[in-house]
């Protein structure tokens, strides 16, 4: 079908198939992480029950984007039953299909279990790890078939752009999203408004909406799961804001490594290109917006706009002075504005619900909700999104249900290399731009890493220092050198070659970088060992002085000399008889941790 004006697009809503014109369906997560453990022979498995029992006309399977609850996929939930099923198998699905669907029988199974509660949940609904979210950005995500125009339809896709070319000018579109107080969702937290209104002020012949999927912050995955969950939300917010600032063209720049992003972004542009919602004249209006993917080699330092253009140039991704902004001259030199994944997921909501309605959920000065990606030693790793004002308790302990051990959370490191770390002292704090800055932090992407009492943070800021300097694109000498001699400090440290003094030079190295560097990358580089020195500065201390416990042993007490640890030994630095007490020769451990993996008794101690 193709549609050439608002009429025939309700026409077409109107005659899409919809949920209620089924019996029962059944949603299976197929975003990567479930697809990893077998979600799409699962659907094939559940297509082939229904069909042998001759139910595949009343009971419909959609295979849908990331339902967020990513640790314990795969994930199946009933609707309108509102039952989830967890961890499922393939070898599942024939006792779901006779038990669930055609007998009435939940498999309880397969049900969650909350921590410290004998029941296991029944109603989606009850669970703890929804309860306090609230999706918009995530909206379709885990409800609708992601490759399906129709069901994106249905749910009132392309409403949005609809609506603004039948009501709206482009500067009463642009007064809209100031109003909503929407702010860029990709790291410092720019007024989504206000850079469309820069944008367009510049006169140009050509302009252009760049979106920015290079989503590269370890344990960060939110615009991946929109992008593979929810593609045409992006592409209509693309339009909204082409028409907003006056571009024909837009361009989604993103990492070539998603795979399973990029193929469903193809195919909805295909998609919308055949049913003439991209191209010339959309909707009857004079309009005219065509949207094309350009693939990055995933260069972390291309997540900075200015980077991100040279790449899409062809041309190195390298970060260039401000000013000019991309606001006046981007890509190919002409006027561009740069909006990350989850911004624009918000755009089509904004326009359908009113600004008002988003102005009023979140804090005074950060406004709507924020998508995070719980990673580390937490029960429920996945995505969530959550008011912006959230605390960050709410999230650790009853959205991401505490620690899997039961061990003290000592602290957060939030925003990726770029951000730092929040200790438990302020988990009560609530999250939103201002606050996290107050802390030396920042909201960065979202990626939200939960550390527990036994993390070393000194290790953990080496870490992310590695990584930043490694990805450094070397334009600029305090970045380039300046993050290079900073991990080698921290190198020294934990080799226990290091100095009392290396801490000052650290601090005063790593504020020289923030304050001299080129962009965001060497400018924020720093901010992991910065944070670290101020709230966990006895580790660094321990290390400084040489006083710090490196390397593992075995308490005479408790071992049984069974031998496991010997065994599971890479380095042979274990000695010890069978039915005798074991020791660990710290001269040749390597502190891999492969023995206190192996002992059963706990016997052997961490450093």
């Amino acid at each position: 079908m193709r549609v050439s004006s608002v009429n025939d697009l309700l026409l077409w809503k109107d005659k899409c198939p919809k949920k209620i014109d089924y019996k029962i369906n059944v949603l299976v997560c197929n975003g990567t992480s479930c697809m990893s453990s077998d979600s799409e022979m699962i659907i094939k498995m559940m297509e082939k029950e229904l069909d042998n029992h001759h139910l595949d006309f009343e009971i419909r399977v959609i295979k849908t984007g990331c339902f967020g609850f990513c640790g314990q996929g795969p994930i199946i939930k009933i609707e309108p039953d509102d039952v989830t099923y967890v961890q499922v198998k393939v070898e599942d699905v024939q006792e779901i299909v006779e038990s669930h669907l055609m007998n009435q029988t939940v498999v309880s199974r397969l049900l969650y279990q909350e921590p410290n509660q004998e029941d296991s949940v029944h109603q989606s609904s009850g669970m703890k790890f929804y309860q306090k979210q609230m999706r918009i950005a995530l909206r379709n995500c885990g409800e609708i078939d992601p490759e399906d125009i129709e069901q994106y339809i249905v749910n009132d896709g392309y409403m949005a752009i609809a609506k603004v070319l039948e009501n709206n000018t482009p500067e009463e579109v642009i007064q809209i999203i100031k109003k909503s107080a929407l702010r860029g969702r990709g790291g410092g937290g720019f007024p989504t408004g206000l850079k469309w209104e820069l944008t367009r002020k510049v006169k140009s012949d050509e302009k252009y909406i760049i979106c920015n999927a290079d989503e590269g912050d370890p344990g960060a995955f939110m615009d991946r799961s929109i992008l593979e969950g929810d593609p045409h939300s992006i592409l209509e917010a693309m339009m909204i804001a082409g028409y907003a600032i006056g571009a024909e063209n837009g361009l989604i720049y993103i990492r070539a490594e998603y795979g399973v992003a990029t193929n469903r972004l193809r195919k909805a542009i295909k998609d919308a290109k055949n049913v003439g919602l991209l191209g010339k004249n959309i909707l009857g209006s004079d309009f005219n917006f065509d949207i094309e993917i350009k693939l990055g080699a995933g260069a972390f330092v291309c997540g900075e706009e200015t980077a991100l253009i040279r790449s899409m140039e062809g041309f190195r991704g390298e970060p260039d002075k401000k000013p000019p902004f991309p606001s006046e001259q981007g890509f190919r030199d002409k006027p561009s504005s740069v909006n990350n994944v989850e911004t624009f997921a918000n755009i089509p909501a904004i326009i359908l619900n009113g600004p008002e309605w988003f102005s009023e959920i979140g804090t005074k000065h950060s406004k709507g909700t924020k998508v995070f990606a719980l990673a580390g030693q937490i029960r429920n790793n996945g995505l969530v999104e959550v008011p912006m004002g959230t605390t960050f308790k709410e999230i650790i302990y009853e959205i991401g249900g505490g620690h899997p051990e039961g061990k003290e959370i000592k602290a957060i490191q939030i925003g990726g290399p770029s951000g730092g770390v929040i200790t438990k002292e302020y988990f009560d704090t609530q999250i939103d731009y201002d606050s996290l800055l107050s802390m030396g932090a920042m909201m960065g992407s979202g990626g939200m890493i939960i550390m527990d009492e036994d993390s070393d943070m000194v290790q953990i800021a080496k870490f992310y220092l590695d990584f930043t300097q490694d990805e450094s694109c070397g334009k600029c000498t305090p970045c380039r050198i300046g993050t290079k001699r900073m991990y080698e400090i921290l190198e020294r440290l934990v080799n226990m070659e290091g100095s009392p003094e290396d801490l000052e030079k650290l601090r005063v190295l790593g504020e020289n970088i923030k304050n001299t560097s080129l962009c965001g990358l060497g400018q924020t580089a720093p901010n992991p060992v910065l944070s670290t020195m101020k709230y966990f500065r006895e580790e660094y201390e321990a290390y400084a002085y040489r006083t710090k416990k490196t390397k593992y042993s075995i308490d005479p007490k408790l071992c049984v000399g069974c031998t496991k640890c010997a065994r599971n030994c890479p380095v042979e630095c274990i000695e010890g008889n069978v039915r005798e007490v074991h020791y660990i020769d710290e001269t040749k451990c390597i502190a891999c941790g492969a023995c206190y993996e192996a002992c059963p008794v706990n016997a052997v101690l961490k450093p």
